[in-house]
């Protein structure tokens, strides 16, 4: 039987924390931690959209009420120049509590989400 040290354990999982579930790697940009890489580019994208003028603003995770006790919270809305609006979920993958949290929000709202 052989025995590792810590440092023997630490250099085999090359100090890696625990993967998430659908292996997306958390990302922090101008203090928002994102629950992903692909997340936090589209909030770099949102910025340089803002700073040409192409949107006229945009909101980091706003808290939709679906029901008593059932929340949907989407990654952004982005205000548009024509004042019009968009939801926007980035997605790698569609889990069944978010497809029917999307359906739930979409007929109450009448709401279509854009999905990155």
């Amino acid at each position: 039987m052989e025995h590792w040290t810590v440092d023997d354990y630490r250099n085999f999982t090359n100090g890696n924390k625990k993967r998430s579930k659908y292996r997306a790697n958390k990302t922090s940009i101008d203090g928002h931690t994102f629950d992903s890489k692909k997340e936090a580019d589209y909030y770099c994208e949102l910025k340089l959209r803002l700073q040409a003028k192409e949107i006229t603003g945009f909101c980091l995770q706003p808290t939709f009420m679906l029901a008593p006790g059932l929340k949907y919270k989407a990654d952004f809305i982005v205000f548009n120049s024509d004042n019009s609006y968009d939801v926007i979920d980035v997605k790698g993958v569609k889990t069944k509590e978010y497809i029917a949290k999307k359906k739930v929000f979409e007929d109450k709202f009448n709401i279509k989400i854009k999905e990155i």
